[in-house]
């Protein structure tokens, strides 16, 4: 639990006492780790580190050397990093903030350092530019090519933002989400895929207190409110498995634990449940001492006990010891039904399993080098994957990041080449996916499959177990259409990248005939005309406008048309008000809105500017919002929890709007609420009644389905503002027979 200080009323010498007691603590971290000359090296960077931040203080008002010191001892305590990693997170803000050069480094510690250094000062601004969205996609792609090269990089870099959102509190409201949605749309993935579950758990709970207060803290009011209760089921549950695994002679550990909050709100929101309808919300964890060579073995006794004591839902049983997952994590999963008729997960594992559960690729090489094993080969073929796709000019990083993340994420499925070789693919793979996953080439060339040695088409969904052989053509080339299917980030990429080559080449000959046409209208090809033809004819880039013209969707006798000054061409009835993009964003904030707007944005009312409430999210007043400068539909506002947020404050920072809402009760705002409940007679009549009678509110559309005695449906009405939709929520639960009512994500208006 984080301690608040009054940093501007601390001494000197209170500042430096505590700044002491931080690098003792780290250093007693280390303990185990240290030898000989390392503490003298590590010593030499906390001085140098704590004399170039001196005169720098963080937003809190506390010294900024606190902040790499905190650093290094998640990098060493939860990462389990050692002492040269220490040493670079003391530093990791030196050459970026301070006088201290990357020479300095190399010459003061060693060529290591100063490379994990210079990894760290390249990722430091990686999506917090005020520029090209294109910039930062490109800085995301050095984040993971240095995960490629040195793991090291990323792991401090994850201990740097972790420790960022532990102290969010001291930023602005906007700053806040701007972090927040960078760490859930990046960094958490990344954690997740690096095996580091509590770092990634932590930094999902950390962020939805900021993206979804209201409901982070009433999860939060709900575990507090349920833990003795909890506690008295898990004492429950686990005494005879205590018993029988005493008996049976296990040397062990058995917990229950509650799950991270953003895990129990995930399931809040996938089965449509309140937190109280929520069973499953902790785990029991069983952590044996067994030899490496017996592991697989005692971890089945430990299954076949718990499954004598209570019986297992087998459709919830996973098996991770067997095959571990892709980034080494092994463990049996089973869910039992437990007293009172809940049922509970058990997560069996080994105190090996259990640090590289924890600890995730630190610990997964730790072993690694002590006991080098197949199965561990897997992630390191995961980072010659991501080295593979990284290294490739021609990758669109944009495109790349999107379909990366949806690996990062996946559940996995464990396929077989004809020759017995396993391959890891995302869970909903195809059979081309797996071509090129053996293969670019052999994707390339792919027409179909062997599946189990039956003939399948390209875009047959693959399932655990399944043995594939691939069949290819030289006549075969990759399709637009095969982005419809297509899973894995290496085949689309893959695919993209030989259709940007094919439209290359073809623009090409476009390009030319261009030209010649411009050539016949005494012009040059600069430019500006070049731009004044891409924003005529509406076209994202010159390429695309070439390859129109290519393919014969352009007809250049229209060129005739336009106006020529000096070596300019002019069309006289073209329109830029379309196109935002020509727009600075304060040209755009001058625009003007019609009456009775509802928003202040930069400070003045928003009748001096144009906006758009966005349909993913349908925003009322009451809720968080933020402002998003489109590239073609003015300002959208969105709420700041829209499913698109994380995205657009990630990728688009620079775009944000600062934007609250002003008081206004003149305007309504439609939404939707979506209702289920028992089929009774008249139960239209109470919701009209509630609707219309009691609350006065303006309905546009009321529409109900009903199936074996329950029915579902979606209500649309006009209000004021948040606090008026509660109200009619609450009185919707109130009535007879509804079991529940929830306001609609998104709708189409």
């Amino acid at each position: 639990m984080t301690t608040t200080i009054d940093w501007y009323n601390q001494t000197e010498e209170d500042e430096k006492k505590l700044i002491l007691r931080e690098y003792r603590a780290l250093l007693r971290a280390l303990k185990h780790n240290i030898k000989k000359g390392d503490k003298a090296l590590l010593r030499h960077a906390f001085e140098l580190a704590a004399e170039a931040h001196k005169t720098t203080r963080r937003k809190s008002g506390e010294p900024y050397i606190l902040h790499p010191l905190a650093v290094a001892r998640i990098a060493v305590e939860e990462i389990g990093l050692g002492v040269t990693s220490a040493i670079c997170a003391l530093l990791h803000d030196t050459v970026e903030d301070t006088e201290i050069t990357l020479e300095d480094i190399k010459r003061e510690f060693n060529n290591n350092v100063a490379k994990i250094i210079d990894g760290l000062t390249k990722i430091s601004n990686v999506v917090d530019l005020k520029g090209d969205t294109t910039i930062q996609a490109e800085n995301f792609r050095k984040i993971l090519l240095t995960l490629a090269e040195d793991p090291r990089v990323i792991l401090i870099k994850l201990a740097d933002r972790l420790h960022n959102m532990r102290t969010l509190d001291s930023m602005s409201r906007e700053k806040q989400l701007k972090v927040a949605s960078e760490t859930t749309y990046i960094y958490s993935p990344l954690a997740h895929r690096l095996g580091l579950y509590e770092i990634k758990s932590e930094m999902e709970d950390l962020s939805l207190r900021v993206t979804q207060p209201d409901i982070y803290n009433d999860i939060q009011r709900g575990l507090k409110e349920t833990k003795r209760e909890r506690s008295r089921y898990i004492n429950e549950f686990i005494k005879p498995i205590r018993e029988q695994l005493t008996a049976a002679g296990f040397s062990f550990d058995i917990y229950g634990r509650p799950k991270a909050i953003h895990s129990i709100w995930n399931k809040m929101r996938k089965k449509q449940v309140a937190f109280d309808e929520v069973y499953d919300i902790f785990a029991i964890r069983i952590i044996l001492d067994a030899p490496q060579d017996r592991e697989k073995e005692e971890c089945w006794k430990v299954y076949s006990i718990v499954t004598n004591s209570y019986h297992p839902n087998p459709e919830r049983l996973r098996d991770w010891i067997s095959v571990p997952k892709g980034n080494g994590y092994e463990a049996l999963h089973t869910t039992v039904m437990g007293p009172a008729g809940r049922w509970v997960e058990v997560q069996i594992r080994t105190r090996r399993m259990n640090e590289i559960a924890e600890k995730g690729l630190a610990a997964h090489w730790k072993y690694k080098e002590e006991t080098p094993t197949a199965q561990e080969s897997k992630l390191d073929a995961f980072l010659e994957h991501l080295r593979e796709v990284l290294t490739n000019p021609n990758t669109d990083t944009l495109d790349f990041i999107q379909d990366f993340k949806l690996d990062l994420f996946t559940e996995e499925i464990y396929v077989y080449t004809p020759t017995g070789d396993m391959r890891v693919l995302p869970k909903g793979a195809t059979a081309l996916d797996f071509a090129f996953d053996i293969h670019t080439q052999l994707g390339a060339r792919c027409i179909g499959a062997k599946v189990n040695y039956k003939l399948v088409p390209l875009s047959h969904t693959l399932s655990s177990g399944d043995q594939v052989e691939v069949i290819t053509s030289s006549k075969q080339h990759p399709s637009e259409d095969w982005l419809q299917f297509l899973v894995t980030a290496k085949a689309k990429s893959g695919v993209k990248n030989y259709l940007k080559e094919d439209k290359r080449k073809t623009a090409e000959q476009g390009k030319s005939m261009l030209k010649k046409k411009m050539e016949h209208l005494n012009v040059n090809l600069t430019q500006h005309n070049l731009n004044e033809l891409v924003h005529y004819y509406k076209k994202p880039s010159a390429l695309d406008l070439y390859y129109a013209i290519a393919v014969g969707n352009i007809d250049l006798a229209e060129l005739n048309t336009f106006a020529v000054y000096g070596d300019k061409l002019h069309h006289p009835h073209r329109e830029i008000k379309h196109d935002t993009r020509e727009l600075a964003d304060e040209e755009l904030l001058k625009q003007k809105h019609g009456k009775g707007s509802e928003l202040i944005i930069f400070g003045e009312r928003s009748d001096k500017i144009l906006y758009k409430l966005a349909q993913c999210c349908q925003p009322i007043p009451g809720d968080d919002v933020f402002g998003f400068v489109t590239s073609g539909e003015g300002l959208k506002i969105h709420r700041a929890d829209c499913p698109n947020a994380a995205r657009l404050l990630a990728n688009y920072g620079h775009r944000v709007v600062k934007t609250k809402w002003a008081k206004n009760k003149e305007i309504s705002f439609l939404t939707g609420v979506r209702i289920t409940g028992l089929d009774d007679v008249g139960v239209i009549q109470k919701i009209t009644n509630v609707i219309s009678g009691e609350l006065r509110l303006n309905m546009r559309s009321l529409s109900l389905d009903s199936k074996d005695g329950m029915f579902e449906g979606t209500i649309m009405v006009y209000v004021h503002d948040r606090e008026e939709l509660n109200g009619f929520l609450n009185r919707l639960s109130a009535l007879e027979g509804i079991s529940k009512v929830e306001r609609l994500e998104s709708h189409e208006a």
